[in-house]
């Protein structure tokens, strides 16, 4: 009885996780150093592994943990704080690009990168830009529509207990997560310019494919929830994991919606 827990917060017992996370991202970013000198990708690819095995069994722990009670209400509160903050941190890694991209279109530089473009114009001369109508178009209402199919889910989860809609609902914005990527690449195999050569291009792909890459692990994060649904993880009281998930792919949406508006729209 002595040491009985009488407090609402989670003690974590002794982990190699949080080592093992350092020395695979070490490995993973020497590999990369050496990849891009041309000295091969084993140890880029080596590290890499590393990294998706520390995310898989840590995480792994984290939901063994809610499972056997351990995420009471101040913790899963904790956990939702820890959560806002990273996706903080991830509207301040697109507005870097969104800067960028704003500052080269209103004050575009000659080709030595430090004197301004007398009446220059944006997009460079010879970039032939995507038409926002077409492919661009389709990709955003795909994308809301997903976002619409998550949050489907999320109701029926929160509200209704309604598990056969949770896992509808769960589907369908995996699908259409996937299909976005599959036209994203289809567009970037159509593209008229480069990712170098050009400050236009370099902008382009740096923006729209870091948020491609943010959809891919955000189907992930979605399928994962889906595995959990199906093995009864989720409680309308206990989901934090769902409600990271729900609100990590509706960031990736409005960024979208930023992309779109910016720099296929304004930007072209």
């Amino acid at each position: 009885m002595a040491h009985a827990k009488n407090h609402d917060y989670h003690i974590l017992a002794p982990s190699l996780w949080p080592l093992l996370g350092a020395v695979a991202g070490f490995v993973m970013l020497f590999g990369a150093v050496l990849f891009f000198h041309d000295h091969g990708p084993w140890m880029l690819l080596a590290g890499f592994v590393g990294v998706l095995y520390v995310m898989f069994g840590w995480w792994a722990d984290v939901v063994a943990e809610s499972q056997i009670g351990d995420h009471t209400p101040v913790v899963r509160l904790g956990l939702r704080y820890g959560f806002i903050l990273f996706i903080m941190s991830e509207v301040m890694f697109f507005s870097a690009w969104f800067w960028s991209f704003f500052k080269h279109a209103i004050y575009p530089m000659n080709p030595d990168g430090i004197s301004p473009m007398v009446d220059g114009v944006w997009p460079p001369a010879g970039i032939e830009t995507f038409d926002p109508w077409h492919l661009p178009l389709i990709n955003t209402l795909i994308l809301l529509c997903s976002g619409a199919a998550a949050t489907w889910a999320h109701h029926a989860l929160a509200h209704e207990n309604n598990r056969k809609d949770l896992k509808n609902g769960l589907i369908v914005a995996i699908a259409l997560g996937a299909i976005f990527t599959v036209f994203q690449a289809y567009e970037y195999s159509h593209a008229a310019f480069g990712f170098a050569g050009n400050i236009y291009g370099a902008n382009f792909f740096m923006a729209t494919g870091f948020h491609g890459f943010h959809v891919v692990v955000g189907t992930i994060f979605l399928f994962v929830c889906l595995v959990r649904a199906y093995r009864g993880h989720f409680t309308p009281e206990r989901h934090v994991g769902f409600e990271a998930a729900a609100w990590y792919w509706h960031f990736v949406d409005v960024v979208w919606l930023f992309l779109f508006a910016a720099v296929y729209i304004w930007g072209g």
